[in-house]
């Protein structure tokens, strides 16, 4: 029973981890990469090289794949290579707090569209109200850049597409359905950085700091997101994604010394609630849902 009951965090300690290697690899990223190859070029090495890392541990043509799983599979890295591609511009020309905020419609929504108990919907507005709270963290969103904000309305699509497409691949084992579907990532968008940055993807300093923000913000985020979405239904998912702005809050408190006020604190008090009870609920339906077939077991 013990084991049981700890066993209902693992959703939250997997999406936990996701979000806080994300945080770290993306501002890498931004400071590191975005100066020497641009947004499509850092996409390209990151991707690129999370792909490679992946393929190369999981060895996924051990396993069969059907017809079926192959085209969610393709889909699923598709949106997650576009989600990608789309936040890296975004971050070109609006700040990095407002990318988030815009982004993260995506996944609100899937939540509020795939609700159907009241109780869902006490978690959304609880997300929507800390994020309200705690974005775009003294920003004048009426100076923002419209090409910025269209590319991070795109992302945010993106990423309500790669929580329904992973959701469908998550019966597959985990290493399997994430090295394809980032290798299939990389095919949508190396190609893009290639074109935008060339020879400069091949310097050592651009090669050397890739593979760092590859396997930080892609190869264990991304994973650990599996491990999540094989246990939550996608709006349960959806709600707890909402740690991360408030991770990133955290992170640059810590790192850069950006204090917060009372207000924002409150913010990320909000959606802290809002992950955790949606974790509970969701384990909570399913110890009770009946057992019809024995659970794959990754």
């Amino acid at each position: 029973m013990p084991l049981r009951r700890y066993s209902s965090l693992i959703p939250l300690l997997a999406i936990l981890g996701s979000v806080t290697c994300l945080g770290l690899g993306t501002s890498w990223a931004k400071h590191s990469l975005f100066p020497l190859v641009g947004a499509q070029g850092t996409t390209a090495v990151r991707v690129g090289f999370s792909a490679l890392l992946l393929l190369l541990f999981w060895r996924p043509w051990r396993w069969q794949l059907n017809r079926a799983d192959l085209r969610t599979v393709a889909l699923y890295g598709a949106a997650l290579g576009l989600t990608n591609l789309c936040f890296y511009m975004a971050l070109r020309t609006i700040p990095f707090g407002i990318a988030v905020a815009i982004e993260f419609s995506g996944p609100l929504a899937v939540a509020l569209l795939a609700s159907r108990r009241p109780l869902d919907f006490v978690w959304v507005a609880l997300a929507v109200a800390g994020l309200a709270l705690l974005l775009p963290l003294g920003h004048d969103v009426s100076n923002l850049d419209p090409t910025g904000v269209l590319f991070a309305l795109g992302a945010a699509v993106c990423w309500a597409s790669y929580i329904v497409f992973g959701k469908r691949a998550s019966h597959l084992h985990a290493g399997h359905s994430v090295s394809l579907g980032l290798t299939m990532a990389a095919l949508v968008v190396v190609p893009v950085g290639v074109m935008h940055s060339g020879a400069a993807l091949l310097s050592p300093v651009v090669l050397g700091v890739g593979l760092g923000v590859a396997l930080i913000s892609s190869a264990i985020p991304i994973s650990l997101e599996m491990v999540a979405l094989k246990r939550l239904t996608p709006q349960a998912f959806g709600i707890m994604s909402s740690m991360e702005p408030a991770v990133a809050a955290m992170l640059a408190y810590i790192l850069l010394d950006e204090r917060l006020g009372a207000g924002q604190w409150l913010a990320i008090a909000m959606i802290m609630a809002a992950s955790m009870g949606s974790s509970y609920m969701a384990q909570r339906q399913r110890r009770a849902a009946p057992v019809l077939r024995p659970e794959y077991k990754s």
